[in-house]
């Protein structure tokens, strides 16, 4: 009984070469100026893309217009309940990813149960780490019915999952390769019922931003797989069997890892090419302070672009959470240095950027 996760590939030329384009991509983006306004609006580019085709893929009908209206707007689509809860969930999870990104932390189990807990949860960032399925699920053709993949049995996926994440803190391979591996191995043990593929894109993108792939946040891989989604069942589709004890665990990966490499090149590169063209127009700003602000803040600093002091009700308004929350949040950046209260008084209470942010929002 195969318990362990011993990957069995090979680097060949193409796989070389496109790792090489990576890292090129990689240094440029390091040395690219982008303005706070620029960046901000990438990165929730970034994320809105990375939310509307991961969901599109398990079949959300939502289009990226809708994704967006849904995740900016709080917009609703009638009959479309079930599709509206999957992107926010999604987009929330990546909201956690990119906090656990930021920790000098591994990965742990406890991570990837909350990362599948954030995916079911419609978009609650109040969840437990969901445990894992414990009975036997199958995987079959969205057409014919048959079985394409049966994964191991309830019993084994604590153990494969505890080696599984054992092995992604002590590789010693580029994260891109570890990450393409990660992909496979998540989806190969199945560990829930629901919510595998996005829990495993999901995992992708974590441990590439923690070991420095992230490119500023402003590009993603989910595209890539739904543009050709026979392609990325293809290249998942690995072994002589489709019964997880009968071959898929010691198979080559080496078509995958290829598939999955190309995949990240292509995406690094056009994502760049787009950077740079925008880069030229728009001044350079204080890129490690724009780095350091979480979600919440790169959302309240563009509220400044229009305005010297804002109020609580519009920092509500922008993030779509109630007043008192808002009230509760603003104390909260005051203390951290990131806003200053304009007046003593509690009531009609207006807010201003300390200094030190104020010339991220300057012209």
């Amino acid at each position: 009984m195969a318990l362990k996760f011993n990957p069995l590939f090979t680097i060949t030329s193409e796989i070389a070469q496109n790792l090489l384009v990576i890292e090129q991509a990689k240094t440029s983006m390091a040395h690219l100026p982008l303005s706070v306004h620029l960046l901000a609006r990438l990165q929730e580019t970034a994320r809105l893309t990375a939310t509307h085709y991961s969901t599109q893929i398990e079949g959300n009908l939502l289009t990226q217009e809708q994704v967006a209206a849904v995740v900016e707007h709080d917009e609703h689509f009638k009959g479309r309940e079930r599709d509206e809860h999957e992107v926010k969930g999604y987009y929330a999870a990546l909201d956690t990813v990119e906090k656990m990104a930021k920790t000098s932390k591994p990965i742990t189990e406890k991570d990837i149960m909350l990362l599948h807990a954030l995916v079911m949860a419609a978009g609650s960032t109040r969840v437990t780490p969901t445990p894992y399925r414990d009975g036997q699920n199958v995987i079959r053709s969205a057409r014919s019915r048959r079985i394409v993949y049966m994964p191991p049995e309830a019993g084994d996926v604590p153990s494969l999952m505890k080696t599984f994440v054992s092995w992604i803190a002590s590789a010693k391979i580029p994260s891109p390769l570890v990450a393409a591996l990660a992909h496979y191995q998540f989806v190969t043990i199945h560990p829930y019922y629901d919510g595998n593929g996005r829990t495993a894109r999901l995992l992708t993108t974590l441990i590439l931003h923690k070991g420095g792939y992230d490119l500023k946040g402003i590009y993603s891989l989910e595209e890539y797989y739904a543009r050709d989604l026979p392609g990325y069942y293809t290249a998942l589709t690995i072994g002589p069997s489709h019964n997880y004890y009968e071959g898929r665990a010691e198979a080559d990966l080496t078509d995958w890892i290829a598939y999955f490499i190309h995949g990240m090149a292509l995406s690094c590169t056009t994502v760049i090419h787009r950077a740079q063209q925008l880069a030229g127009k728009t001044e350079a700003d204080h890129e490690q302070s724009i780095r350091s602000l979480n979600t919440k803040q790169r959302k309240i600093l563009t509220l400044f672009r229009h305005h010297t002091t804002i109020s609580a009700a519009q920092i509500a308004k922008a993030l779509r959470i109630k007043s008192r929350t808002a009230t509760q949040l603003c104390t909260k950046l005051m203390h951290e240095g990131f806003l200053v209260a304009t007046t003593d008084a509690r009531r009609g209470r207006r807010y201003m950027l300390t200094k030190k942010y104020q010339a991220l929002v300057k012209k």
